[in-house]
């Protein structure tokens, strides 16, 4: 009987080790296995490789002593280094994969052709670990240690893995151009299939869009795995969907999907339901758009909280743009719930900062009560976006806010929270003001920086080639009597070609600076009209207040009802660089009839549009002409004792420009600047010098397309006529 026992014991043994030895093969299923990667000669373990698998980088875990990785059957294992060539491997099971790699020497230097000089100290590698340690964290530190591996003579492979982290590190922080440079110098080193992907996705964000078709295509000859041939299809047909080429964009996108989906890919099979529906949507396929969202809405809410918020705010955003409020904010308030979760320290679940806020969401939320015209519903979620946004310091998201809190406000009838909400307003599009003059000052040295430390490594490059010539130049000397005619050719085209790549560095320096220069003006016409609006309608608003002081309510009724339609047109402007000059002359009608209403007894005006201007060819900074007729009036027409004229007239000075004239018959610039008070003078008229900036940033963006000239009308410097020529865009 203890035979059987024991013989029973032995043979569940035998079958445990037997099943324990059985490898997981069934296809779509995920599993961890164990990578090691060592030199073949002597054993030594590789940690500092580039293991990638489906996209996925792996690192090296000091605690196991090997790679741990995450693999299905059939997914293409990638390991990289600088010493040894690129080795590509099939998972078939999850067995542990062992990697030898033939004469690799730790700590080894080695000459240019790849022989190994001593063993000492590899500072290269050190190099290299750092800058990949400082890639995310500070690009200087990372250049500088770029710059310190390329110092050495160094073999074609590093060389060539060098360039291309150069190129990772400058696509991280979004420098395209150096970065397309840097790859493209990687590759005539040595063509890797990765960098050719690096290359080509650098080119679509860069927006070179035929450039990145080229690359993708030449990708697509290659022998690729089934992850590769995902990308190029999903890059071709983004590249489409750019280009408006919808039904190429379709079709690219459905082959990356099969694919996808034949190799249970689930990230992208979310990733590729939700830009199908953006096609649909963008060709007005409401239908198909909403089966297609509805797909990736489900997968990604499979997946993370982080991916689910990140579809579900796309797709609230499509029920938008199609007037679909109750869907959009049911969505919305499910995705609040989310962020609420992924908030609570009970949760184990972590907070990234580039998640969907809490206080974006309660904006949007408010902002499509609005467009249903729930106004009161919308109160609550505007509070609490302000209030989030204050906690957050998210200074955008609570401007926006506080100007939806002000008007919705206005639009129930409690003007006095109208009021003090749009006072909040103005105060914080100030410290947005002053946020964004110090981010230009910051971006101004971030590029000057990145410009110092390129032509450093620049430098480097030239160095080595100049260093190149002059053992050429020795060698040839020996052999000056036999060979002075190729001595003299080779001299010439060292000479030409140091010109030629010190020309090309000043096109690309140049090149950098003035996409920078665009940048910046860009920034700071942006900030102007965030100053300029609130300017403008805290004005008209102290208007309001003069009228209910002296208990004039009928006017002051009506004034605030001519005020709400002025003021929403200026709202719908205040995100545009031009409008039409047709908009810019409604608006300037019924600001004048407003301050004519307030000061009836101060003036009279016209207003004159030449009947063979066609208003629409032309088009306008908006409210750039508001600030002149508003000096007219309340430093010129104001102050004269008996009643004024106010003139505006638009004529056509020939058929590519028009003139306009706001002429008044005031006091004069002179005395009015003598009848300030003094607190007047110590206050420096924002709106004017703010406008007066805006055109010499337009001027120099679009060359002279705007000319002002203010000059007095009389000889007695009484009156002033200010001449605005205005040229087609």
């Amino acid at each position: 009987m203890n035979l059987k026992k024991h013989l029973f014991i032995l043979l569940l043994f035998v079958a445990n080790i037997c099943l324990s030895q059985t490898y997981n093969t069934q296809k779509g299923v995920e599993f961890s296995i164990k990578l090691i990667v060592e030199g073949k000669e002597n054993g030594q373990r590789i940690n500092n490789a580039d293991v990638y698998v489906g996209g996925n980088f792996f690192r090296y875990s000091q605690i196991y002593g090997h790679y741990i990785i995450k693999a299905k059957v059939g997914d293409e294992l990638r390991v990289s280094h600088p010493d040894f060539e690129t080795v590509y491997y099939t998972i078939k099971s999850d067995e542990e994969i062992k990697i030898l790699v033939e004469g690799y020497i730790e700590n080894a230097k080695y000459s240019s052709k790849r022989k190994i000089i001593s063993k000492v100290t590899d500072f290269y590698m050190l190099h290299i670990d750092s800058a990949k340690f400082y890639k995310e964290k500070n690009i200087e530190k990372s250049l500088s240690f770029i710059e310190k591996a390329l110092k050495g003579k160094q073999p074609r492979e590093r060389n060539a893995s060098t360039y291309k982290l150069l190129g990772d590190i400058y696509l991280y922080w979004k420098q395209y151009d150096l970065a397309v440079n840097n790859y493209k110098l990687s590759i005539q080193i040595k063509k890797e299939k990765i960098i050719k992907f690096s290359l080509a996705k650098t080119l679509f964000l860069k927006g070179d869009l035929a450039a990145a078709e080229t690359v993708f295509k030449a990708l697509e000859k290659e022998r690729l795995n089934y992850y590769d041939k995902i990308i190029v299809f999903e890059g071709l047909a983004d590249i489409y969907f750019k280009n408006k080429s919808y039904n190429k964009a379709i079709l690219n996108y459905n082959n990356a999907l099969t694919i996808a989906k034949e190799n249970v890919v689930t990230p992208k099979i979310t990733d590729l339901n939700s830009k199908i529906a953006e096609v649909y949507a963008a060709q007005g396929k409401v239908v198909k758009a909403t089966e297609r969202y509805k797909n990736s809405l489900n997968l990604a809410q499979k997946e993370n909280v982080k991916r689910a918020l990140k579809e579900e705010e796309k797709v609230a955003d499509f029920f938008n743009s199609n007037s679909r409020f109750d869907e959009e904010i049911k969505l919305r308030k499910e995705s609040l719930k989310k962020t609420e979760l992924s908030l609570n320290p009970k949760k184990n679940i972590k907070n990234d900062p580039d998640s969907i806020t809490s206080q974006k969401i309660n904006y949007k939320i408010g902002k499509a009560y609005i467009q249903k015209e729930a106004y009161k519903e919308a109160i609550p979620f505007l509070k609490k976006s302000i209030k989030d946004a204050d906690v957050k310091k998210d200074i955008i998201i609570q401007k926006d806010a506080t100007r939806r809190l002000s008007e919705v406000y206005a639009s129930v009838g409690e003007y006095d929270k109208a009021l003090k909400s749009y006072q909040e307003y103005v105060d914080l599009v100030d410290k947005l003001y002053i946020r964004k003059e110090q981010e230009i000052q910051q971006v101004k040295r971030f590029s000057k920086k990145i410009s110092d430390n390129q032509n450093r490594i620049a430098s480097l490059e030239k160095d080595k080639e100049l260093a190149q010539s002059k053992i050429s130049l020795a060698y040839i000397d020996q052999r000056l009597s036999e060979e002075s005619n190729q001595r003299q050719r080779l001299i010439i085209y060292s000479l030409i070609g140091g010109f030629l790549l010190m020309c090309l560095l000043a096109y690309f320096m140049f090149r950098n600076i003035k996409q920078q220069k665009l940048a910046n003006n860009l920034l700071a016409l942006k900030s102007m009209r965030s100053q300029m609006n609130p300017h403008f309608i805290f004005n008209a608003l102290n208007s309001v207040n003069s009228f209910i002081a002296v208990n004039d309510e009928r006017n002051a009724n009506r004034y605030l009802s001519e005020f709400s339609v002025l003021m929403r047109s200026v709202l719908e402007n205040s995100d545009e660089d031009f409008i039409s000059l047709s908009k810019e002359v409604s608006l300037l009608e019924l600001y004048t009839k407003l301050e004519h209403n307030r000061f009836k007894e101060k003036f009279e005006y016209s207003i004159f549009v030449d009947e063979n201007i066609n208003l629409k060819q032309f088009s306008i900074p908006p409210m750039l002409l508001q600030p002149y007729i508003e000096n007219a009036i309340w430093h010129g027409l104001r102050y004269k004792k008996e009643k004024g004229f106010l003139e505006i007239a638009i004529t056509k000075k020939d058929e590519e420009t028009v003139k306009i004239t706001i002429k008044d018959d005031g006091i004069g610039r002179k005395k009015s600047q003598e009848i300030k008070t003094n607190n007047q003078l110590k206050q420096k008229s924002k709106g004017m010098s703010t406008i007066q900036n805006r055109i010499a940033i337009l001027n120099d963006m679009y060359k002279e397309r705007i000319v002002v000239k203010v000059s007095d009308v009389n000889a007695n410097q009484e009156g002033t006529v200010v001449e605005l020529l205005l040229k087609k865009k």
